[in-house]
């Protein structure tokens, strides 16, 4: 079991090595569970749930449910947030787990369509609402998990392996597909029927999993302290808001490069794959893997390598890329050729999101003070789900649906890396230095625990 140390005392990975995994395979648990959803939000959902809608109107009836999703994310950010400065990190993230994987576990009892009628997209709409809630949550604690028990020299390395249970998940979930498609061909009537509920039933045993691991570490240092002193703030999200507006905003906006992007490369690419370009979807299901593998080595790298030249510079070289090559990935996947295809995939998402990604956690997470850390973070990133990563895949089947061409979309993904390099320009750099808590913790903040 991890022991409580300063930030300021250097840590290794061994003693870091219990934190780091039950912040990392939670979070690729709760990933795996939100990802499966926009796997067949972007592939079946569309016909088991509003089967009397053309294509292409099902396909976005299906994103607007999958959307309910991110709206939720802000909502349970706020939620748990308040709970995770109050109460603690650690049990509030045995909460988002478990919220997490009983909606999920529920998904896959849900009926369909020609069963309940308008039920069915009603009773799933619910659930991704929860789902959305526990992702929500889980992410601010999952990263100051890492971050509050690590050192601040290498600050943006220990949090980016929460990070990395992104592409865990997201690898895992298209592995669960690929295996179920196996016994259960796509389209045939035993998938329709059963096939696509069995990788939801299986979140079931990942989520037992991740409760032995997470329930065996202790709360953080720096909340522990603040506990132990009586300096919690009575109401942090109140406080956050009123202090630290400015960072709320410039941290939401910092993702609108990363956010946007992704779930284009990882949802959108789906249907648009498919549907438009006629790609084999086992083609697009390889290359998320092989970018899954390749994120979770750069990731941290990415994030070591931010610690050591600044996350601010690092993060506006991302940018830079992920804008570059809007156009090339979307010339790559025209071509319909499987090399190209998984390679456009894997750059986009190894390299070009990683890069961003990986650093992010600590780049928004040394912005806020201890006492208001989990609310003020969870809020910075959330936010992004509204403005960036759930609009995507709609606007997107629209302006394909409009224009005919990806011309537009990959003007779009070049908007929003502007937006992200522009708000790197008003927040500070804490690479290698002490977080805002240690350094400039308004007094407004210290208010005395609840008894």
């Amino acid at each position: 079991m991890a022991s409580i140390s300063s930030s300021n005392k250097s840590v290794t990975v061994r003693e870091m090595l219990p934190v780091l995994s039950a912040s990392t395979v939670g979070t690729a648990i709760e990933w795996y569970d939100f990802f499966l959803y926009n796997f067949f939000a972007a592939t079946i959902f569309g016909k088991l749930f509003f089967p009397n809608l053309d294509p292409i109107t099902g396909i976005l009836a299906s994103f607007t449910t999958y959307y309910i999703g991110f709206i939720a994310r802000p909502i349970g950010g706020a939620f748990f947030g308040w709970f995770g400065d109050r109460v603690g990190r650690k049990s509030t993230l045995v909460s988002t787990l478990l919220l997490m994987g009983i909606a999920t576990c529920l998904m896959g009892l849900t009926p369909v369509y020609t069963q309940v009628g308008i039920f069915a997209p009603l009773v799933i709409t619910i659930l991704r609402f929860l789902q959305g809630a526990g992702v929500g949550g889980e992410w601010g604690g999952s990263v100051l998990l890492s971050l509050e028990y690590g050192d601040n020299r290498r600050r943006g390395f220990w949090a980016s392996w929460p990070q990395t249970g992104v592409p865990v998940g997201l690898a895992l979930a298209a592995i669960v597909y690929l295996i179920i498609q196996a016994f259960f061909p796509a389209g045939s009537q035993a998938f329709l029927n059963i096939g696509w509920r069995i990788p939801f039933f299986f979140s079931a045993i990942l989520i037992i999993v991740g409760l032995i691991i997470r329930l065996r570490i202790l709360d953080t240092p720096a909340f522990t302290n603040l506990k132990e002193g009586n300096r919690l703030a009575r109401d942090p999200l109140t406080s956050v808001i009123r202090h630290s507006w400015k960072e709320i905003i410039l941290t939401a906006l910092l993702r609108s490069g990363e956010q946007a992007p992704f779930y284009l490369f990882t949802t959108f690419v789906l249907s648009y794959g498919v549907t438009t370009l006629k790609i084999n979807i086992n083609y697009l299901y390889t290359g998320i893997i092989v970018a899954a593998v390749i994120s979770f080595v750069f990731m941290p790298t990415a994030s070591m390598l931010s610690d050591r030249i600044g996350r601010k510079r690092w993060y506006q070289f991302g940018t830079i890329l992920m804008a570059v090559f809007a156009f090339p990935f979307f010339l790559l996947l025209q071509t319909t050729n499987p090399v190209a295809v998984v390679f456009s995939m894997a750059f986009a998402i190894g390299i070009c999101h990683a890069w961003i990604y990986g650093p992010q956690a600590a780049f928004i997470a040394e912005h806020f003070g201890t006492k208001v850390r989990y609310s003020g973070s969870s809020l910075g990133y959330q936010l992004a789900s509204l403005t960036a990563g759930g609009p995507a895949p709609i606007l997107a089947t629209l302006l394909i649906a409009q224009y005919h061409s990806y011309v537009a979309i990959a003007i779009y993904i070049i908007v929003m890396a502007a937006i992200s390099f522009a708000a790197t320009l008003g927040l500070s750099e804490f690479a290698a230095k002490e977080a805002q808590a240690d350094v400039d913790e308004p007094d407004t903040y210290a208010v005395p625990s609840e008894a």
